[in-house]
């Protein structure tokens, strides 16, 4: 008998892969062993060279549902004998650490069904998991993935839960996070810092029923941090838990228990369906139904919006709070707004009584903090956009393979922090982080990196960062370059969005011409303007800036992404138009303040984010915000009304006679809106023509770059009628290409640098003259504030 070797890497730790190997193994009388490593999955084994190619095959035919195999090979080795075949547990430090990183996986089927089981072990255990379900990412200490490398390190099996583990013909065979209520994860529940009332798992589960019902606010240890959960149709509650976090408006999600209460509230298709039923559970944007909409706090839950965040249990603690109290809750991140989710339990019982009546912790530590995923799909051409790429998701990337297998890390932007990391010919994008701009933020950003960086061993060689000098990614990339003597390279935001959609897409190396689309909120641009809404060209590895919305003054730091009364002031600005509908949105001190402002500018902006921000402010829908978006989200339902009712069918657009020659006439389109707008047209009429208009610049830009391929990113494009129109207009005449697997909010930056980076785009220099301004030193403040 001769010896062979297999290697096979991807997700293939904590998905049931060696369970798998050794029961196909042992049918056909193998003899060897198989062992997680930091390299992925190795098996070694006696065989002639057909029975080894045969079982190889059987491998990758076989291979466990929840697993992504990237690479697998099989080669003979020098000879050893073996009498059995068993699996190996033993850590291999020589070998490079490279196996992918298991995400969080929702409870499956028959760990549900076996928590609901009067006659079973487990009836209403909390913690039930098995090989194909539970925490993995968010347990994990070091790799490879075995229970003493995550925090199930903790607890010592019982004997049942051992005799199960040990038993080839068990589910939980080598199951990792196999436990019980005998040895395993016991519920808190605090009335106060210091206060337990309970830690009897029934009597935790009814006291949380009962608070529920009571209107009460509870902060629950999930997956990857707590969750503050009340009662979805109590608006009191509601009203409490809103003023408690500092979160006046911005919309909050709904546990629903199950498939079936979603589907009789909520109009659900069946792309929308799988989504809330897949392994990542994430929460998916719904339309409630007519009844519900009116039989729900929906004015409560999401203020101006007509779609909910919805989702429904994906761990067995939240299935049994959901099925005990037996309606909606409202389910959000236990943080106060701004900050990140809180995981670690000092903290919760620290901090999270300023907003909740009851703390429920559990003893299993969480490692790395991750967030709910936010996911939507389309209403007219069912495009997938994920708003928050996390649990569920992150960290692995299989969508991108690395050209070299240097240690590249970017660091992302600001507001939707994010890191990358292509190490050992694989790709890691972290889960979202929070916002920038909060210590705390900063914080869990570089723990989570910290950790990364020590699972892999590795010393980053290349740093990539924004170009942005007050960013705290960009500052963080240059101290960490200069603690690992890396190399710290520029890219600039927007051209790292169009490299994130290339790559996603497969199109790096694409001969023909390709339009990207680029609109966001801002990004330092190469002239030094604040740039947002951006056209560019690439070609034989070359980005070229083509075009860009008009530039306008920005002024008052922060204040302008967060009052769209001022955007629509600055972008009206050089028309020497001045509308008594905006004046009548400032006191006359303001109104002389900002003009004054204005007059003295030294920031100007071509912000796609920062003119939906003015067309809502014009219309009448927002003039103030108090989350990123808001005002986005307004106007695009005000144009969904219009679309209902007449179909993506309009007359004219604002700039009908803009043919490409220069930039976007911002000034013109406004000035055209408030013509609308004086005349008497419906802001869902002006809101629907506002989107027609970038629907057909398209159109225009793409015919004057000589393409039939154009991709898509930045926030702007999280608007799900805008994609559906653009889709709708141009699906039979261009290539279109959106972010599939990866948000196309600045969530994909880091990916974006890395991907810069690893294929040498080069940036073609732009035209000097269409600079309004030189930065200088005293700007970096200005800058920086304009970022939040």
């Amino acid at each position: 008998m001769e010896t062979y070797h297999i290697h096979i890497n991807g997700i293939v730790q904590g998905v049931g892969f060696r369970p798998m190997i050794y029961h196909l193994a042992k049918k056909l009388n193998l003899n060897g062993y198989v062992k997680n490593d930091s390299d992925g999955v190795n098996v070694i084994f006696n065989a002639s060279y057909d029975e080894a190619d045969a079982f190889f095959k059987k491998i990758k035919l076989a291979a466990p549902e929840k697993s992504k195999i990237i690479s697998a090979k099989l080669f003979s080795v020098p000879d050893q004998n073996y009498i059995d075949f068993t699996i190996l547990v033993e850590d291999n430090n020589a070998c490079e650490k490279q196996v992918l990183l298991s995400p969080d996986m929702a409870l499956c089927p028959e760990c549900r069904a076996e928590l609901y089981d009067t006659g079973n072990r487990r009836y209403r255990y909390p913690f039930i998991t098995c090989t194909q379900c539970g925490p993995r990412y968010s347990i994990l200490k070091g790799l490879p993935y075995e229970r003493h490398t995550t925090s199930m390190q903790s607890f010592t099996m019982c004997n049942n839960c051992s005799n199960e583990y040990h038993d080839i013909s068990d589910r939980r065979f080598f199951s990792q996070t196999n436990s019980c209520a005998d040895c395993g994860i016991s519920l808190s529940i605090y009335r106060d810092i210091s206060t337990i009332i309970s830690s009897d798992t029934e009597v935790v589960l009814s006291h949380i029923k009962k608070g529920l019902q009571q209107g009460k606010i509870l902060a629950v240890k999930g997956i990857g941090g707590y969750l503050l959960l009340c009662d979805a149709n109590n608006s009191k509650a509601i009203c409490i838990l809103r003023t408690r976090k500092y979160r006046p408006s911005k919309p909050f999600a709904i546990l629903y228990p199950g498939i079936k209460s979603v589907q009789n509230s909520f109009e659900l298709d069946e792309q929308e369906k799988a989504l809330l039923e897949s392994p990542a559970a994430p929460i998916v944007l719904l339309v409630p139904k007519r009844g519900a909409f009116y039989e729900m706090a929906v004015k409560d839950i999401a203020p101006g919006l007509k779609r909910l965040g919805v989702m429904i249990p994906y761990n067995p603690l939240l299935e049994l709070i959901s099925a005990d109290f037996g309606g909606p809750l409202i389910a959000t991140s236990a943080n106060i707004s701004g900050s990140p989710i809180i995981y670690k339990d000092d903290d919760a019982l620290n901090y999270l009584f300023d907003i909740a009546d009851y703390v429920v912790s559990n003893n299993r530590e969480i490692i790395i903090p991750q967030d709910d995923s936010v996911v939507q799909v389309s209403k007219y051409t069912h495009q997938q956009i994920i708003f928050r790429r996390s649990r569920g998701y992150a960290p692995s990337f299989l969508d991108y393979q690395p050209k070299t297998k240097q240690c590249i890390m970017s660091t992302g932007a600001f507001l939707k922090s994010c890191f990358a990391l292509a190490v050992n010919g694989n790709v890691f994008v972290s889960q979202f982080l929070g916002s920038g701009e909060s210590f705390e933020s900063q914080l869990m950003y570089r723990q989570t990196l910290e950790h990364w960086l020590g699972l892999y061993g590795v010393k980053p060689e290349v740093i990539v960062a924004d170009r942005h000098p007050g960013y705290f990614s960009t500052e963080y990339a240059i101290e960490l370059a200069e603690k690992f003597d890396a190399e710290v390279k520029l890219v600039q935001h927007h051209e790292a969005h169009f490299a994130a959609v290339l790559a996603e897409n497969k199109l790096i190396k694409k001969e023909e011409p390709i339009l990207g689309v680029i609109w966001d909120g801002t990004g330092l641009g190469t002239d030094r303007n604040i740039w947002g809404g951006e056209f560019f060209k690439y070609e034989h590895n070359q980005m070229e800036r083509v075009n860009h919305f008009d530039y306008f003054p920005t002024v008052a730091g922060d204040k302008t992404a967060m009052e769209p009364r001022i955007a629509a002031l600055c972008a009206i600005s050089e028309s020497g138009h001045q509308p008594s509908i905006l004046k009548e949105k400032f006191t006359n001190a303001e109104w002389n303040n900002y003009h004054a402002l204005i007059r003295h500018a030294n920031l100007y902006t071509s912000s796609a984010g920062r003119i939906f921000d003015a067309v809502a402010s014009l219309v009448g829908i927002c003039d103030k915000q108090s989350y990123e978006g808001e005002a986005a989200m307004y106007l695009q339902r005000a144009a969904a009304v219009y679309v209902i009712e007449n179909g993506f069918h309009m007359d004219e657009t604002y700039i009908k006679e803009w043919k490409a020659a220069g930039p976007v006439p911002t000034t013109t389109m406004i000035r055209n809106i408030l013509a609308d707008i004086a005349s008497g047209k419906s802001a869902s009429y002006v809101a629907a023509k506002f989107h027609y208009t970038l629907v057909c610049l398209i159109g225009v830009l793409a015919d004057r770059a000589n393409t039939k391929h154009i991709c898509f990113s930045g926030g702007v494009f999280q608007n799900a009628l805008l994609v559906d129109w653009i889709k709708t207009e141009y699906e039979n005449k261009y290539q279109l290409y959106f972010h599939i697997n990866l948000s196309p909010n600045d969530e994909n930056i880091s990916f974006g640098q890395m991907v810069y980076h690893d294929n040498g785009i080069k940036s073609k220099p732009i035209d000097g003259t269409v600079s309004k301004r030189k930065i200088n030193k005293e700007d970096i403040n200005d800058l920086y504030d304009l970022a939040l």
